[in-house]
């Protein structure tokens, strides 16, 4: 371990294993918690891009691949041979905007030709009847030459979140007793440690 990673004396190493979901949030977790401790998070505002998210994740109570995204996220470039042969190595063309930790937005460039959407539903277990009579309009309008197109979805609610208070409406604020019950909310205590 210590030849593949180079550590040398002072050095610590983490590691996991279950499945990567696991391991990932795990590690991702302790990374955060040690960051934080050691107060190496800087109050700045630090946008970045998520880019090479997987396609397919494999669920394993189905015993089958879904889509990570949805079903119309189109693969990266070169992958599309992967949809079929290798679908845990298939990259898709998705993205996430993230602030100080936070995923503020999120998108991604759809698919746009019909071989590739055929792939797509072939790699989630999803058969031609069915991928007809659930998405024939879109279909339809492969055969005639969609445009690369694809988007992205911010949402304001994490932006707002990230400053934890709205000052215009005064928020967050005390909430009354007949709001929770409307809501169906209980209130408890925290334990004493």
């Amino acid at each position: 371990m210590i030849e593949r990673t180079g550590a040398q004396n002072g050095d610590v190493i983490f590691f996991g294993a279950d499945k990567a979901s696991v391991v990932n949030a795990a590690l991702g977790a302790l990374r955060v918690k040690i960051a934080q401790d050691k107060n190496l998070v800087e109050k700045t505002w630090r946008p970045l891009w998520v880019l090479d998210f997987p396609m397919f994740e494999w669920d394993e109570e189905g015993k089958r691949w879904s889509a990570m995204h949805h079903p119309f996220t189109a693969p990266r470039d070169g992958h599309e041979d992967l949809l079929l042969t290798d679908p845990a190595r298939a990259l898709a063309k998705g993205y996430d905007m993230v602030l100080n930790g936070w995923e503020i937005g999120g998108g991604s460039i759809r698919i746009h030709r019909a071989e590739v959407q055929a792939k797509v539903f072939k790699a989630l277990g999803i058969s031609e009847e069915e991928a007809r009579a659930k998405f024939g309009f879109l279909l339809d309008n492969l055969q005639y030459g969609a445009p690369p197109h694809g988007g992205i979805a911010f949402g304001l609610d994490r932006l707002v979140a990230l400053r934890a208070q709205d000052l215009l409406v005064g928020a967050p604020s005390a909430v009354d007793e007949k709001q929770l019950r409307e809501l169906g909310i209980r209130l408890r205590e925290k334990p004493k440690a």
